[in-house]
């Protein structure tokens, strides 16, 4: 082992805070020169990162989720009661499900009915919420045996209740999912059972705010509030969350997804709802222009 002289360790703590400010400010003005370069160094980072915050991740998820085992020991007589109870009401519903789905059929079959096709989905799981550039974001791990991450830029995400964000930033094992709260969130929506048109807006709170809603129909409280097709960046009828009133007596929606507690997200491709690009016509010569060819 070295050791170094005292004058040479005080002079090396010196140091220590004028070497990381000039690397502080280095960093910065590389990343005012070439924003694209700070870019894919924050993509780059988050893939090297996110294998790294799902090994510290599990071990905080098992100790959750293992929290309250010693506590079950005592009630599992109830429980199983309990489960006695919900398998035998299941079995009655199991029977009306399948009288239904017969009767679905019948009538599909009658009417000629052809299903749209299901949009492919990729599943990851979410490893961090690191924020950057986006106050409320998060980051998805991609599973390398599923689709490409690159081929998720603009997937819709998904958990099991309703609409999370959108993907907005790709690499080669990690996307980054831009949540419905943040601030930079634009999505236009259907409120209630009439279909009214308004814009969810993000605010970096917990509840997004409802603007542009049409002043003859307010948007009533506990209404549902759907994704609409306006536009073609988002397909209709995914749910998102209810309306509520807050003490502003402003509209807001709260949110069906679980944000704060996200694990697991469904990264859904809808290839065909992408708006197409509307050509540019080729501008006809005007009256003047005509006028001043004919004099010369």
């Amino acid at each position: 082992m070295i050791r170094l002289s005292v004058p040479l360790r005080q002079a090396l703590s010196r140091l220590t805070l004028p070497v990381m400010l000039v690397f502080s400010l280095g960093c910065i003005l590389i990343g005012r020169a070439d924003q694209n370069l700070s870019d894919h160094l924050s993509t780059a980072l988050d893939d090297i990162l996110a294998p790294a915050y799902m090994l510290v991740s599990g071990p905080i998820q098992a100790a959750e989720h293992g929290t309250g085992e010693i506590g079950h020991l005592f009630s599992l007589s109830e429980e199983n009661a309990q489960l006695r109870a919900q398998n035998a009401e299941l079995l009655q519903w199991q029977e009306v499900a399948m009288a239904l789905a017969a009767q679905n059929d019948a009538l599909k079959a009658s009417l000629h009915f052809m299903p749209t096709p299901t949009p492919e989905f990729s599943t990851g799981e979410v490893v961090a919420d690191l924020g950057g550039v986006y106050a409320r974001s998060v980051l998805v791990l991609v599973p390398p045996s599923g689709v490409n991450p690159q081929s998720l830029l603009g997937a819709i995400a998904l958990d099991g209740r309703g609409l999370a964000g959108r993907v907005v930033d790709a690499g080669s094992r990690s996307v980054r999912v831009l949540l419905i709260t943040d601030i930079n969130s634009r999505i236009p929506v259907a409120i209630g059972t009439s279909g009214a048109p308004a814009l969810m807006a993000g605010n970096n709170g917990p509840d997004p705010l409802l603007l542009y809603w049409s002043p003859s129909q307010p948007p009533a409280e506990g209404a549902m509030v759907l994704t609409s097709a306006e536009g073609g960046a988002f397909p209709p009828g995914l749910p998102v969350g209810v309306v509520h009133y807050n003490q502003d007596n402003q509209p807001e929606v709260l949110p069906l997804a679980d944000l704060d507690g996200l694990r697991l997200l469904r990264l859904f491709s809808y290839t065909n709802k992408l708006p197409a690009l509307t050509p540019i016509p080729r501008s006809a010569p005007t009256v003047a222009a005509k006028t001043l060819s004919r004099k010369h």
